[in-house]
C-alpha cells in the first residue's frame, strides 16, 4: 500500500530523516517506535505531505506521491493524525468533524459513525474544541480523519498527555478499526501497549531505521535494544 524509498527529510541542513526504505503491506498495524528526536513524527508528516521530501520516492496504492500536495494525499484515501491534535478551538466538535468529510471521499464512515465509535463525544458534540479534555480532542482528531474514509491512518503520539483510562479508551474505539482491515501506522512511547497491538513493530535512531520485525517475533528487550542504538540496524546497516 505504502513505499517509501531512500527517503531524505530536511529542515535546513538538519537531515531529520536519512536515506530511509520502508514498505507497508494492506491491512498492516505499525507500531513506529523511538525517542524523541529520532526522526518518527517528521516521517509521518512528510508521508502524509505535511513536510516536503528531499529526496527519495514515495509511493501509495502503486501512485507516486512524493511530491504531491496533502489534500491530493486525502483523497487518495492517506489520512493523519498529527501530533497536538490540531483542532480548530472555536468550533465545534461537529464542524471539526464535518471538514473530514470535504474530501468527499466514498466509504462507511460518517458522523453518525464516529459517535458510535466514540461515545463520549454525544453529549458535547455542540462543544468548541477549546473547551475539551484531552481525550474528548484526541477523540475528535481521529473521528476527524476517519470521515476522509481512509485506506491508511497515521496516528501520532496517540497517548500523549492522556491518563491511562483515557488512553484505554481510545485503543478501544481504534481497536474496530483494525478489525475492519484498516491499515494502520502509529507513533506509541509505551512500548508494551505498542506490542500488544501492533503487528509489526519499527524502532528507529538518528533519522534510520534500526529495527523492523513483527511483532511476535520481538520482544520489549530487543527493541529498548534498538531504542538507545545498543543494536546496529540490520535493516539498513548497508547505507
Amino acid at each position: 500500500m505504502l513505499s517509501a524509498k531512500h527517503l531524505d527529510v530536511r529542515y535546513g541542513q538538519f537531515r531529520a530523516v536519512r536515506d530511509l526504505s520502508l514498505d507497508v503491506k494492506q491491512g498492516e498495524i505499525i507500531a513506529l517506535i523511538g525517542a524523541n528526536g529520532a526522526g518518527k513524527s517528521t516521517l509521518l508528516r512528510a508521508i502524509a505531505g505535511a513536510l516536503p521530501i528531499y529526496s527519495g520516492e514515495l509511493s501509495f496504492k502503486d501512485s507516486r506521491i512524493t511530491h504531491s500536495p496533502s489534500c491530493d494525499r486525502v483523497q487518495q484515501g492517506l489520512s493523519l493524525v498529527p501530533e497536538g491534535r490540531r483542532l480548530f478551538s472555536e468550533m465545534t466538535i461537529e464542524e471539526n468533524l464535518l471538514l473530514g468529510k470535504t474530501s468527499n471521499r466514498q466509504g462507511d464512515w460518517n458522523i453518525d459513525r464516529v459517535f458510535e465509535t466514540f461515545p463520549n463525544l454525544v453529549k458535547r458534540r455542540h462543544a468548541k474544541a477549546g473547551s475539551l479534555s484531552g481525550g474528548e480532542q484526541q477523540a475528535t482528531a481521529i473521528g476527524r480523519a476517519l470521515m476522509s474514509n481512509p485506506d491508511m491512518l497515521i496516528l501520532d503520539e496517540v497517548s500523549l498527555g492522556l491518563s491511562p483510562l483515557v488512553v484505554d479508551q481510545v485503543y478501544d474505539s481504534i481497536e474496530t478499526l483494525r478489525e475492519a482491515g484498516t491499515t494502520i501506522i502509529l507513533v506509541e512511547q509505551a512500548l508494551d501497549r505498542a506490542i500488544a497491538f501492533a503487528k509489526r513493530a519499527i524502532c528507529m535512531l538518528e533519522g534510520r531505521i534500526v529495527l523492523d520485525k513483527l511483532t511476535a517475533e520481538t520482544n520489549r528487550h530487543e527493541i529498548t535494544d534498538a531504542y538507545f542504538g545498543l543494536q546496529k540496524s540490520t535493516a539498513q546497516e548497508a547505507s
